[in-house]
């Protein structure tokens, strides 16, 4: 479980990093470029297969359209994923309609969660200035928690994954929630 929970805290170069370590290669920026690369085209490929295994979990399309009915409340990404990935990984549970990719940060922007949730906001800040006190994070780790708390943001934990209310809770998560069937607390905090 331990090892799980820190590779969910990293981002796909440190994980390609490392994985090259263990197997005594040293890699570079070139190397991580044509793993993406393939890695892209293989969740394209299998695409189905993935639709077949996973699922969205209940209440997250219905959030995402009601997020999208607010006004000023612009819907991004901010994942250890690169974006080819997260494209492919959000449409094929058709979760990607109201997601506005470009403002989003990915894991090829930086190695460090809490600056790809601050590559977001600036990405956003330059078509549209905001207060970061505006900015709400959801995520279902302590890594998603601490990452939104380092940068400076609000962050609703939402038990969905391997993590529980009291795990988010104690990870500092600005309010818990079990899951995104009540949008309540989440309007509530985007008001």
């Amino acid at each position: 479980m331990r090892e799980q929970a820190i590779v969910d805290g990293m981002t796909e170069p440190v994980i390609f990093r490392e994985t090259a370590e263990l197997h005594g290669l040293r890699s570079d920026r070139a190397m991580f470029e044509d793993f993406a690369r393939r890695s892209a085209d293989l969740h394209r490929l299998h695409a189905l297969e993935l639709r077949e295994r996973g699922h969205a979990l209940p209440g997250a399309a219905a959030a995402l359209a009601a997020l999208a009915e607010m006004e000023g409340v612009v819907q991004s990404v901010v994942t250890g994923n690169i974006r080819p990935v997260a494209e492919i990984k959000l449409q094929v549970f058709g979760l990607d309609t109201h997601i506005r990719f470009p403002y989003g940060g990915y894991g090829e922007d930086h190695d460090d969660r809490a600056e790809l949730v601050r590559t977001a906001i600036a990405r956003h800040a330059t078509t549209t200035p905001f207060a970061e006190a505006d900015v709400l994070l959801i995520g279902d780790t302590p890594a998603d928690v601490a990452a939104g708390r380092a940068a400076g943001v609000r962050v609703l934990g939402v038990a969905t994954g391997r993590t529980n209310t009291a795990e988010l809770d104690k990870a500092g998560a600005t309010v818990t929630i079990a899951g995104l069937e009540n949008l309540q607390p989440l309007r509530a905090l985007l008001r």
